[in-house]
């Protein structure tokens, strides 16, 4: 057969696969229960309301949610978005700060054509979103890499870095239940992250994809709440369902609108029937509060089951107790878990070692992600079971 990679482009040639992605694939049979992915479960689905949504939709005289739309989203669902954002900051948030993405995963792409050139430094968390690792990766830049604790992105070491002479043009975080760790950015932090974009000139992407399912985690205010250099992302994936792909970047309206033209050159425009979707239900008076309501307990008994079986399986193990969102982190002194990532699917069970989620992928690890998102409780018992088996 003839062969054709020749002719691709040295992004084409040099973008980065999923680990995640190959994991699954080669978990993909019956006999492997996987902790690796971040799906959420179906059974979590508003899949009633959505049967109601689509069919007022569908039957609306206009045509307009199976007809093209704006690039930069439907004017209703960015209103709404616009609302919920502005309570959330303190200040009013307009539409034209609001651009409506194929999910978040596009925004973060749309982001890096915007404002990343080869060579330019991004900062990003370590371990950090794997998603936002490639996003930004295919531009090529140079990573300045920050570490993370239980309180989120380390500003103190960032500001150090700065002041050694590091100068990032993009800072990214994912600022509530963190992916990998789980991590909660501190208050403090958010205000200093704040200032240090105010001082050192640069732009933070704050991406809050899991922020509305949490336990018994207080609300913490964006960052967007204490200076204007930020985009922030959300996304309906985890709270709603993630074939909708709807996200959304809010930004300065002249960012909004830099990012919408390459927007248009991507796909013209987001789903305009899964918009309207989206904006039927958050149209609903109290229907996303109760929602986060509905998902944080269902994921905070999984999660206590996960981590129950996962102590009891794995001795020694230190494994952070989640607050939210949909992973759990955990880490196993003197264990490689490159090296026990295919003894653990011979198995038959899976997970993602912590290598994964480093720009500069730098060999062993000592730690995992486990999601507690898609197995039933019996599941999660016996996938710790197998994994404790073999490590």
């Amino acid at each position: 057969m003839t062969t054709l990679t020749h002719l691709l482009t040295d992004d084409a040639r040099g973008a980065r696969s999923s680990v995640i992605r190959e994991i699954l694939a080669l978990a993909d049979t019956e006999d492997v229960l996987s902790l690796a992915g971040g799906m959420p479960d179906p059974a979590t689905f508003p899949i009633d309301d959505l049967v109601v949504a689509s069919s007022a939709a569908i039957r609306d005289g206009s045509g307009a949610a199976l007809q093209y739309g704006r690039t930069e989203g439907m004017p209703e669902l960015r209103a709404l978005l616009a609302h919920r954002f502005g309570d959330r900051c303190g200040r009013a948030r307009t539409t034209d700060e609001v651009l409506v993405t194929s999910g978040s995963q596009q925004a973060l792409d749309l982001l890096g054509r915007a404002f990343v050139s080869p060579g330019d430094t991004v900062a990003i968390e370590d371990p950090g979103y794997l998603g936002a690792i490639q996003a930004f990766g295919q531009r090529r830049p140079q990573w300045l890499t920050v570490p993370v604790d239980r309180h989120g992105l380390d500003t103190a070491d960032l500001e150090a870095s700065i002041r050694r002479g590091a100068r990032p043009k993009l800072v990214y975080t994912v600022t509530d239940f963190q992916n990998p760790t789980g991590a909660v950015l501190h208050p403090d932090r958010r205000r200093h992250l704040a200032a240090l974009a105010d001082r050192w000139g640069f732009v933070v992407i704050e991406d809050d994809p899991y922020g509305q399912i949490r336990f018994d985690e207080p609300e913490h205010a964006p960052i967007a709440r204490w200076t204007d250099r930020v985009v922030s992302l959300g996304t309906t994936s985890k709270t709603i369902a993630p074939g909708l792909r709807i996200g959304w970047a809010i930004a300065p309206p002249d960012i909004v609108s830099a990012v919408a033209r390459l927007k248009q050159a991507a796909d013209l425009h987001t789903s305009s029937l899964g918009q309207h979707l989206v904006a039927d239900l958050l149209s609903r008076p109290g229907w996303m509060a109760a929602r986060g309501r509905s998902l944080g307990a269902f994921y905070a008994d999984r999660a206590e089951i996960l981590r129950t079986a996962l102590t009891a399986a794995l001795p020694g193990a230190t494994i952070e107790p989640p607050r939210g969102g949909l992973f759990l982190w955990a880490d196993l002194p003197g264990t490689d878990t490159r090296a026990l990532l295919p003894r653990a699917v011979a198995a038959g069970v899976a997970f993602v070692p912590g290598s994964a989620f480093s720009p500069t992928d730098d060999g062993a690890t000592t730690t995992l992600r486990a999601t507690f998102a898609t197995l039933a409780p019996d599941g999660l018992e016996e996938a710790a079971r197998r994994l404790g088996s073999v490590a």
